[in-house]
């Protein structure tokens, strides 16, 4: 498995290409204002993208929705407790003095109804995706790893940061359920689990329960 990343001002919001083995199939998640870069990638590799994955729905992780969509014609998937969110994205961007631009329509809604449903495929890989609230209602971490192995890459969107924690002062934000999420879901994967956060490098889940000031000593 292969992650091309991008990021781009104002928020230096990472976008990611999620490529399956040493195939062409691959998904992109949150794709905002670096959404431009992430498009070049993938047709300079020439990747055939089955899927735009939302981790949550603020400003930032959606603001390239619309031209991902035109340029791959893949579904948009999204939690449906962060449809509020997406379908207020003009709004969001006037609390920050920016502009944007509706985005469209969301195609598919995750199902959490169990394990299985929660789970799918590109090419070798599977993307399960864990319900994460806290940041935002509908916030999720995607893990994602070849369907023939237990390990995982965990792109977790706002939830979880190198040294740092997701704010909660933003609608529908709550840092007791965001501090559960993170414990319970999150730090219930191997030390050695990547992670993928919105902002910032990757971490792993090991360095981030030993000496995340807001996490260290926290058991799953």
């Amino acid at each position: 498995m292969r992650v091309l990343t991008a990021a781009a001002p104002p928020f230096m919001k990472n976008g990611f290409v999620v490529v399956a083995g040493a195939s062409n199939e691959a998904v992109v998640i949150d794709p905002g204002d670096e959404v431009d870069a992430l498009l070049g990638a993938i047709a300079r590799e020439r990747l055939n993208v089955s899927a735009i994955l939302l981790t949550h729905a603020h400003l930032d992780h959606i603001t390239g929705v619309g031209r991902a969509k035109a340029a791959l014609g893949a579904p948009v998937w999204l939690h449906r407790a962060d449809l509020f969110l997406y379908d207020d994205v003009v709004e969001q961007a006037r609390l920050f003095g920016l502009e944007a631009e509706p985005q469209p329509p969301v195609d598919r809604f995750y199902d959490l109804s169990s394990p299985a449903a929660a789970a799918s495929r590109f090419g070798s890989c599977v993307v399960e995706v864990r319900h994460t609230p806290g940041h935002c209602p509908g916030g999720v971490c995607l893990a994602i790893g070849e369907a023939d192995s237990d390990s995982r890459r965990l792109f977790v969107g706002d939830t979880l940061f190198a040294g740092s924690i997701g704010r909660t002062d933003l609608p529908g934000g709550d840092y007791d359920t965001l501090i559960h999420s993170i414990r319970t879901v999150l730090f219930a994967y191997p030390d050695d689990t990547v992670v993928h956060a919105g902002h910032g490098p990757a971490t792993t889940i090991g360095d981030e329960r030993r000496t995340n000031p807001f996490l260290a000593g926290a058991i799953a």
